[in-house]
């Protein structure tokens, strides 16, 4: 599932009249270049859900034929549900029997992604999250077996932790990638969450429980997160190297 449906407010004004994932980097728009990878990584069925100019999106992936690959719209123009509640409201296109991969439309990464997803195939946990030692203001909390067990805001202070007695200076912290591999057992533990929520939170909420892991990226490896007007630049330069 490729997640295409936000507003791309920090890449405004280009986001004005067009969706963040068509805005282009390198000579191809976002969402291109996350479908390519994807491709090459051997899926061949993609979910995209779409909200703001959400028609534009529709109309590109016609005019492309669906890039040879079976691509269904979770439609979330009347409601954007935010990250948890549109993997949910997608539910009927991912609810099956084997894991699926996320993948946020703005990250550009090397990260070899049929190894990542392999990785969660051969794991008992619920969900796999790529991340990594980028510096980042929010950052997950991990216990040395790399289990989920909090959030913290550096900026502000705010800790999140469902573990009493909870210290943040006893875990590892890492930054989320924007990508993670979901086993859908998920559907079943979201059935009381409704509407508009974060996925952060929703594992969080169930991370004392179930099984989160982190996918800690290898020293050297990239990742860029392209959703801002900062950051484009970073995801030009670093386009004109893997993609030549």
């Amino acid at each position: 599932m490729i997640l295409a449906a936000g507003h791309g407010s920090r890449l405004k004004p280009i986001t004005d009249n067009m969706p963040k994932a068509l805005v282009p980097v390198g000579g191809r728009p976002l969402l291109e270049h996350v479908i390519l990878r994807l491709k090459a990584a051997g899926f061949s069925h993609i979910v995209v859900n779409v909200h703001h100019l959400g028609r534009q999106i529709v109309d590109f992936l016609a005019a492309n034929n669906d890039f040879g690959l079976k691509i269904d719209i979770s439609d979330e123009s009347n409601y954007l549900f935010d990250t948890g509640g549109g993997i949910k409201h997608a539910a009927p296109f991912l609810n099956g029997t084997e894991p699926f991969l996320v993948h946020n439309v703005d990250i550009f990464s090397d990260v070899d992604l049929k190894a990542f997803y392999m990785s969660h195939r051969t794991s008992d946990t619920l969900a796999t999250l790529l991340v990594s030692r980028r510096a980042s203001s929010r950052q997950l909390l991990f216990d040395n077996d790399h289990r989920l067990c909090g959030w913290r805001n550096r900026e502000t202070g705010d800790v999140k932790s469902f573990y009493p007695g909870f210290d943040p200076s006893k875990h590892l912290e890492y930054a989320f990638g924007g990508i993670h591999v979901i086993s859908p057992a998920i559907f079943q533990l979201m059935e009381e969450w409704t509407g508009k929520f974060s996925i952060i939170d929703f594992y969080l909420s169930v991370a004392t429980r179930i099984l989160i892991r982190a996918y800690p990226m290898d020293d050297g490896m990239e990742i860029i997160d392209a959703g801002s007007i900062d950051t484009l630049q970073d995801a030009e330069k670093w386009s004109k190297v893997h993609d030549a």
